[in-house]
C-alpha cells in the first residue's frame, strides 16, 4: 500500500517572505522549493519575452540558421524528418508551418512507420529522400544516435541538421550541425526541452534573421503544437518549459487550427476551457494511435491541413484508430488477466478475478509476454496492470515475424520502484533499455527472455533493501468546507500541471461516504459523494469525488454508503454540459 505523509509546515521565516500571498499559496510555493518573491512571481506569472532564452545560446545555432537560409535562397529541396510520437509530430507541424508562412514550398515531411521502420533515421528512407532530390535533411526529436545512417547520408552529399533532446552517446554523428541542449559544450540554460521545444528554438532563431521575411509575433501561433508536445513528452514543467506549456495552453484554447477544432468537437471538449488533462488523456493518445495502429502521417496531416473537410475526415479517422487500439488493448488485458489467474490462482476459466491475497503470492516484478503481442501497445497495457497490482510490470512482444526477430517490451513502475534503476541493475539481460523512473522500454535477445523475470526480481530485492519505499507527500489537510472556488483559484495559479509540477494533493480525513455509483457509457468510472459529519442543523457539506476507470474494490478499504474514509484528492473544475462544477479527483482512499 502507498504511504502518505503531510508536508512539514512552512517555516515562519519563509512564510514572512510570502506574507503578501494567500496562506495556501505560501505553502504550495514552499513545497515547490520556491523561497523568494522574485522566483514566486516568475513561477506564478510566466512572461513570454523574459522566460524564453536566446536561441543563439544553443551550440551550432548560427551555423544552422545560415544553412537553412542558404537552402531557402537557392531553392534547395529540404526534408523534415521527425519522430512518429506526440513530440516529433507537433514539432514537424511547427517547422512545416514556418516554411508555409515564408511561402517556401520546396520541402517534404517524412515520418517513419513505427512498426516497419522503427525509431530514427534509416538507410531506405535516406535513399528515398536523396532520390527525391533532397539536399538538406532536418531531424526533429531524433538523430542524435544515428551515427551510421548519417554517415550514409554524407556519402550522398546530403547535409543533415540534427535537432534532438535525447541524451547523446559517447560518439556524436558526423552531421552538418547538431542542436541539442544536452550535448557536451552546449551552454543553453534549459537542458530539458522536448523535441518540439528544440525545433521551436530553431524557428525563433530563423525569424530573427533579416534575410527571412516572417510576420513578427506570428510564431506564437505555433505554441499550440509546442505546448501539446511539452505536455505529452513528460519533460519537467519548470523554467522555460513552464512558459512554453503555459502559453501553449493559451494558444490551444483559441487555436484556429482546423484539425484541432474538429478533434475537440468529436471529443466534446470545450476548446475555450481545454485543460492539460484533456490534452494528455484525450488528444495525445489519438496522436499516438496513428503510429501504433497505422500511419503517423495521418496525425501530421490532421494538424497541418487548412482544409475543413480533410480535417473532419482525419479527426474521425484518428478517433476510429484509437477505438481500434482500445479494442486490441482490451483483448491483451483479457489475455493477461487469464495468464495471471492461471499462474497465481490456478483458475483458467475466468470464474473469478484475482483477489488481494493473490497479490501476496505474486513475484515482486510481474513479467509476461507473447510473441504475438504488438510491442507498440504494451506500454498502455503495462500501465493498467502496474496500477492494479502496485508493482513493476514488464510486458514483451516480438517485432518481426522470423524466429530471430528481436523481443521488445515496455514497463511501468507501479509507483514505488524506479524502473530505469531496476533495468540498470539487471542490464546484462537486455540488448537495450531506456526510460525514466515511472516508465521505460527495452529489448531482449530471444535466448535470454527466460531469464528476464528472475533477473528483474533479483534486482528488485537489491533496490528494495537499499531504498525504503518513499512516502508520497500531501500538500495540506483540508476539510470539505475548504473546497471552494477561492481555494481552486489559488491552485489554478500553479497550472499547467505535469512532470515535476504535480497538482497539489489534499487530504480529507474521516469523511462520510453518502453515495456510490458507476457512471459513463460502460459504467467504468467511479463517483462518490462525501460529506462532513452532520452539524446540529443537519447541514453537512457534500462534495462529489470521481475516479476514471475505477471501481470501489480498487481501494484497500470499504467504499460504500455509510463508510468513513480518508481521501487523497486534487481539486478540479468540470465544465461538463457547459456547467462549471467544482469537484475532487480521487488519487487514493484508505
Amino acid at each position: 500500500m502507498k504511504k502518505y505523509a503531510l508536508r512539514e509546515k512552512i517555516p515562519e521565516k519563509v512564510s514572512k517572505i510570502f506574507e503578501s500571498y494567500n496562506p495556501l499559496m505560501r505553502e504550495l510555493l514552499h513545497a515547490r522549493g520556491i523561497a523568494d518573491t522574485e522566483s514566486a512571481e516568475k513561477f506564478l506569472n510566466p512572461d513570454y519575452e523574459k522566460d524564453l532564452h536566446d536561441s543563439f545560446l544553443l551550440k551550432d545555432m548560427r551555423k544552422v540558421v545560415d544553412r537553412i537560409v542558404s537552402a531557402v535562397e537557392k531553392n534547395e529541396r529540404i526534408a523534415i524528418y521527425s519522430d512518429y510520437d506526440a513530440d516529433g509530430i507537433p514539432g514537424a507541424v511547427a517547422l512545416h508551418d514556418f516554411f508555409k508562412k515564408i511561402k517556401y514550398e520546396n520541402f517534404v515531411n517524412y515520418i517513419p512507420l513505427r512498426n516497419e521502420e522503427g525509431f530514427g533515421l534509416n538507410d531506405e528512407a535516406i535513399d528515398s529522400l536523396v532520390g527525391d532530390g533532397v539536399s538538406l535533411l532536418i531531424t526533429i526529436d531524433c538523430g542524435i544516435s544515428d551515427i551510421e545512417q548519417i554517415a550514409e547520408a554524407k556519402k550522398h552529399k546530403l547535409d543533415v541538421i540534427v535537432t534532438d533532446h535525447h541524451i547523446p552517446g559517447k560518439k556524436l554523428p558526423e552531421a552538418f550541425a547538431i542542436i541539442n541542449p544536452k550535448q557536451k559544450g552546449d551552454e543553453y540554460p534549459e537542458k530539458m526541452l522536448c523535441g518540439a521545444g528544440v525545433i521551436f528554438k530553431v524557428i525563433q532563431a530563423l525569424i530573427s534573421d533579416p534575410r527571412i521575411n516572417f510576420p513578427k509575433g506570428q510564431e506564437k501561433w505555433m505554441l499550440d503544437m509546442v505546448g501539446l508536445a511539452t505536455l505529452s513528452d513528460m519533460v519537467p514543467l519548470l523554467g522555460e518549459n513552464r512558459a512554453l506549456a503555459f502559453f501553449g495552453m493559451k494558444v490551444l484554447q483559441k487555436s484556429p487550427r482546423a484539425g484541432l477544432q474538429k478533434l475537440f468537437g468529436n471529443l466534446r471538449i470545450d476548446q475555450q476551457n481545454v485543460t492539460e488533462d484533456d490534452i494528455v488523456f484525450m488528444i495525445t493518445p489519438r496522436l499516438n494511435a496513428a503510429s501504433r495502429m497505422g500511419i503517423p502521417m495521418d496525425a501530421f496531416k490532421l494538424f497541418s491541413t487548412c482544409d475543413d473537410a480533410e480535417a473532419g475526415a482525419l479527426a474521425l479517422h484518428l478517433n476510429n484508430k484509437n477505438d481500434e487500439r482500445k479494442g486490441l488493448v482490451a483483448s491483451m488485458v483479457k489475455e493477461i488477466k487469464k495468464k495471471i489467474r492461471e499462474r497465481y490462482d490456478g483458475s483458467a476459466d475466468g470464474a473469478r478475478e484475482a483477489n488481494p491475497s493473490d497479490a501476496r503470492r505474486m513475484k515482486n516484478v510481474l513479467v509476461l509476454g507473447n510473441p504475438e503481442w504488438k510491442p507498440s501497445l504494451l506500454g498502455l497495457v503495462a500501465n493498467s496492470f502496474s496500477d492494479e497490482h502496485s508493482r513493476p510490470v514488464f510486458l514483451w512482444g516480438r517485432e518481426g515475424s522470423n524466429g530471430s526477430a528481436i523481443i521488445k517490451g515496455s514497463c511501468r513502475s507501479g509507483g514505488e520502484i524506479n524502473v530505469f534503476e531496476l533495468m540498470e541493475n539487471a542490464k546484462d539481460v537486455f540488448v537495450e533499455f531506456g526510460g525514466h523512473a515511472g516508465a521505460g522500454g527495452f529489448s531482449v535477445a530471444q535466448e535470454n527472455i527466460h531469464q528476464l523475470e528472475e533477473k528483474l526480481n533479483e534486482a528488485f530485492l537489491k533496490l528494495k533493501k537499499e531504498n525504503c519505499v518513499a512516502e508520497i507527500l500531501v500538500d495540506k489537510k483540508l476539510s470539505l468546507v475548504d473546497v471552494s472556488w477561492q481555494t481552486y483559484g489559488v491552485v489554478e495559479k500553479f497550472a499547467p500541471f505535469g512532470f515535476e509540477n504535480p497538482e497539489p494533493l489534499f487530504l480529507f480525513e474521516n469523511v462520510l461516504v453518502s453515495s456510490v455509483k458507476q457512471f459513463g457509457k460502460e459504467k467504468n468510472h467511479l463517483e462518490i459523494k462525501v460529506c462532513d459529519e452532520k452539524n446540529d442543523d443537519n447541514t453537512g457539506k457534500e462534495i462529489i469525488a470521481i475516479s476514471f476507470f475505477s471501481e470501489p474494490k480498487k481501494f484497500p478499504v470499504s467504499v460504500e454508503v455509510g463508510a468513513k474514509i480518508n481521501l487523497v484528492a486534487t481539486l478540479e473544475k468540470s465544465t461538463f454540459r457547459n456547467f462549471p462544477e467544482l469537484r475532487l479527483r480521487i488519487v487514493d482512499i484508505f
